[in-house]
């Protein structure tokens, strides 16, 4: 199951505009995390996860602490979720979530994308029902045992934990990550009451994938590239087989 879900690192960075847009996109989340649950990292687990994600993404500490301030002053933009579903080159399907100011140009950027690329945009639904909307948070480890018995006590419904190569990566629904995550910290901090997770995210997991015929890959990378376009696209969840 691991092994399916898509990491937003790729291609990360490969430009100096590549990198703008990641620190945008990390800013804005940050911003929204902060807003939504306060702007204190030891009591808004959302946000701390998502700092740590934006560390080790080498995003730098003034872009972080920025939105941060934004947040604590009470101001600014006010982002609301979007979400679109639909069919992708190849017949792949996708989720696209985003964070927008303007709804309407929001869905118009990416209703082009699907448009430009002979993709097919659907309703809420349309594809969601075929991937599980999973937390996913990873530790060194080999410890199974401890892991399953402080999870089950916390009453988390843990759909799978993976031990490989010194790591221990738990899938549970993404309704459950506060309480997982809690679970994690209690049963594993070090002596400082610190945990290190090496991924801590929630994301939108496939239940099957889908080839990509290599006729359609061109259309495939095109409509990839013109979602992370899109300042207001966030995270693509995809069962593309590539």
């Amino acid at each position: 199951m691991g092994r399916a879900y898509q990491n937003r690192k790729e291609s990360m960075a490969k430009t100096s505009d590549a990198k703008a847009k990641v620190y945008s996109k990390y800013g804005r989340e940050i911003y929204v995390c902060a807003k939504a649950g306060g702007v204190d990292p030891d009591g808004n687990l959302s946000l701390r996860g998502m700092i740590d994600r934006a560390k080790k993404d080498q995003v730098p500490t003034h872009v972080i602490q920025k939105a941060l301030d934004k947040a604590k002053g009470g101001g600014g933009e006010d982002f609301s979720p979007a979400r679109y579903e639909g069919f992708g080159p190849g017949g792949c399907m996708v989720i696209v979530d985003c964070l927008t100011d303007n709804p309407n140009r929001t869905i118009c950027d990416v209703r082009q994308c699907f448009t430009k690329t002979k993709a097919k945009i659907g309703s809420t639904g349309t594809v969601g029902h075929m991937f599980d909307h999973s937390a996913i948070l990873a530790i060194k480890g080999d410890d199974e045992e401890t892991a399953l018995d402080a999870l089950m006590e916390a009453d988390v419904d843990v759909s799978d934990i993976e031990c490989e190569d010194g790591h221990l990566t738990i899938f549970a629904p993404h309704t459950d990550y506060f309480k997982a995550k809690n679970a994690l910290i209690a049963a594993f901090s070090n002596d400082k009451g610190e945990l290190e997770f090496e991924t801590d995210t929630i994301q939108f997991i496939p239940q099957n994938t889908t080839p990509i015929a290599e006729a359609d890959m061109e259309m495939f990378d095109k409509f990839i590239e013109m979602l992370n376009d899109c300042d207001d696209v966030q995270n693509i969840y995809h069962n593309a087989d590539v």
